[in-house]
């Protein structure tokens, strides 16, 4: 992708300055808001490649800029916030939000990361044979594949649906799908998991509606991976 346009919705004008000279820097195109409320009509008439919103906006909050947008883009979408909350880290992830920044952070890391991003959601999927089953793991490459597409996961995403792979049948409590995807598992809460296996069911859905049901929630108990019979 040459020169990916950013749409940057920052009130804090050191802030937006800061990132749009560090994106430019690195030949990113960049148009910067202000306010909340501007955003879905620009995106009606303009096309972007990433959204970066601030959660904390003068007119609206950024999780509710997310959902309206949400209802007609795919548009990768990164959250930056003053705030360090995982409640509202959780509220991100579940509104769709492809990463999470707190401030302070440095522009040119989150560049790479923009990037990293974008890399992940247009590079198009090298066929082989295992392609043409209905989810493939490549540990080798930390890559899964659903319906012959590679899935645009995050790395805890990633984590927990290797771990579901790795042990078909079994059902898994929360506690151990932390031990398994969280370096420090005690930072994050039950609902951490909830959201993660959410956007994971998402995600798995658009691929093939046959994988939507690959994840079961066993009321009470978790959650385990389960594929349907090949008969």
């Amino acid at each position: 992708m040459q020169n990916p346009h950013i749409l940057i919705v920052e009130d804090e004008h050191s802030i937006a300055e800061n990132l749009i000279y560090a994106l430019e820097t690195e030949n990113f195109t960049t148009t910067h808001l202000a306010t909340g409320s501007e955003v879905a009509p620009l995106m009606k008439q303009q096309e972007f490649d990433f959204l970066v919103l601030d959660i904390g906006l003068p007119d609206i909050l950024g999780f509710d800029v997310c959902k309206e947008v949400r209802q007609f883009s795919n548009i990768p979408i990164l959250f930056l916030t003053a705030r360090s909350s995982e409640i509202d880290h959780v509220l991100g992830l579940e509104l769709g939000a492809d990463d999470y920044v707190t401030k302070p952070f440095s522009p040119r890391e989150l560049a790479a990361r923009i990037r990293a991003i974008l890399r992940r959601s247009q590079s198009p999927t090298p066929q082989s044979p295992a392609d043409t089953a209905l989810i493939h793991h490549d540990p080798s490459a930390m890559r899964i594949t659903c319906a012959g597409s590679e899935l645009d996961l995050t790395a805890h995403e990633y984590k927990l649906l290797s771990t579901f792979m790795s042990q078909p049948g079994r059902t898994f409590t929360r506690d151990q799908l932390l031990e398994h995807a969280w370096e420090d598992p005690g930072s994050a809460m039950d609902r951490t998991i909830d959201a993660h296996i959410k956007s994971l069911r998402a995600k798995l859905r658009d691929a093939s509606e046959l994988c939507c049901e690959l994840i079961q929630t066993r009321r009470g108990l978790g959650y385990c991976f389960h594929l349907p019979d090949e008969n």
